[in-house]
């Protein structure tokens, strides 16, 4: 069956195999038969095909009574399939065009939110990647086993035509996607972009800890967005009526916005008053809150030396952190290492970087780099047998070997 229909040169005989032999059609069938449908389609279009003598356009196909019968077949049986089957007719019903709206896809993008927790990465992006309303989007930045992994791929193509869809989602439903791509630092201009113009249109109707949300994957990954001078006044202005409703969150919307360089005074003025303070004390999340006013506070002393208002009393102030930290305990918690080791893998390649070098005599590097004088980055095996540490075949003197053994303890102790 598998043979008849992939060698099937028009829709009509593809239909005419499957629901004229019930009895020998699997589930695998179903989503080979929707994508092969899709193919004749595309190709229908392109006036590469005709059907009967004459073209006809999806929409008239899509309503025969043959696809009809094979969409209810898929309907009635569809809870008997495998995930694979499952994930593929999606998948192929979403290639083919049908609306979310559609019999077919509702049932199928059910009975997908039900297996959700049973399908394995590979099924997770490919459900991801074809269910596209605001219902499905929901269900999939929900999933816990989507929210763990990074699915570059789906972001990439879900920045394509989240544009269009935007006006349909719900804040919730967009603040978990701002949240997912900020967990995996996926610096996707586009949804980026996409997330402040959905934060301009709505502002006004949102809560303060939604805009905290669809406002931070902007500062980590330091993306000003395309819309930013219309987009931060806007905040600002919403800050200032709302800054009291929510005081963490407010303080976290100011601290991203001082990590894109835009200094919001008056609502500083605000934060910094008696009657914010007062209010701050007064909640159960006290003590983070004034931890965070504190760091917002040593970020104007450092950021914003124009400032002139008022100030967070001193006696408010605490400590970001309860003891000092040591230097694993820093590392392991707030180091940036990783991501900047990947960054430069991907800018100068793995050949022009050495991580973690410990160079004469016995300074400990985090990254080593070769940069000639014109600021070009070159790879370290070209560098110059003078800059270089002599070889062991090298004959040196005694005081050189008395050096380099002074040396080698010092950076072994290090």
């Amino acid at each position: 069956m598998k043979r008849l229909i992939e060698r099937s040169r028009s829709v009509g005989e593809v239909l005419r195999w499957v629901t004229q032999n019930p009895s020998k059609v699997s589930a695998s069938h179903y989503p080979i038969t929707l994508h092969k449908l899709g193919q004749l389609l595309q190709q229908q279009q392109q006036g590469q095909a005709m059907v009967n003598g004459e073209s006809r356009g999806p929409g008239q196909v899509l309503e025969q009574p043959e696809f009809q019968t094979l969409c209810q077949a898929i309907i009635s049986g569809c809870s008997k399939f495998d995930n694979f089957s499952i994930v593929n007719c999606l998948y192929a019903a979403a290639a083919l065009g049908l609306p979310g709206e559609s019999p077919l896809v509702r049932v199928l993008e059910d009975e997908s939110r039900s297996r959700l927790g049973r399908f394995n990465q590979k099924d997770v992006s490919m459900v991801f990647s074809s269910e596209a309303n605001n219902k499905a989007l929901e269900a999939i930045f929900s999933s816990q086993l989507f929210y763990e992994n990074r699915q570059e791929r789906f972001i990439r193509s879900m920045a394509e035509w989240l544009p269009r869809k935007a006006e349909n989602l719900t804040p919730y439903t967009m603040a978990l996607i701002a949240k997912y791509v900020a967990r995996h630092r996926l610096r996707e201009p586009r949804l980026l972009d996409t997330i402040a113009n959905f934060l301009l249109k709505r502002g006004e109707q949102l809560d303060s800890k939604v805009i905290q949300k669809l406002v931070f994957p902007f500062s980590r990954m330091n993306y000003r967005p395309s819309n930013h001078s219309e987009l931060f006044p806007k905040l600002e202005a919403i800050l200032e009526q709302k800054a009291g409703s929510s005081p963490l969150a407010t303080v976290n919307i100011l601290m991203s916005m001082f990590q894109l360089s835009h200094f919001p005074q008056t609502v500083l003025h605000q934060v910094f008053s008696p009657a914010f303070i007062t209010n701050v004390m007064s909640s159960p999340y006290a003590l983070i809150v004034r931890r965070y006013l504190s760091l917002l506070d040593a970020a104007v002393e450092l950021e914003f030396r124009d400032y002139s208002g008022p100030r967070l009393d001193p006696r408010y102030r605490v400590l970001m952190f309860e003891h000092a930290l040591t230097a694993d305990e820093a590392n392991r918690k707030y180091s940036y290492k990783g991501l900047v080791a990947e960054a430069l893998r991907q800018l100068v390649g793995e050949e022009c970087y050495r991580q973690d070098e410990v160079l004469p005599p016995g300074y400990c590097t985090d990254f080593l780099l070769w940069i000639n004088r014109s600021g070009t980055v070159l790879p370290l095996s070209r560098v110059p047998v003078a800059s270089k540490p002599p070889s062991a075949h090298t004959t040196t003197s005694p005081a050189a070997i008395s050096l380099r053994s002074s040396v080698l303890a010092l950076t072994s102790d290090l």
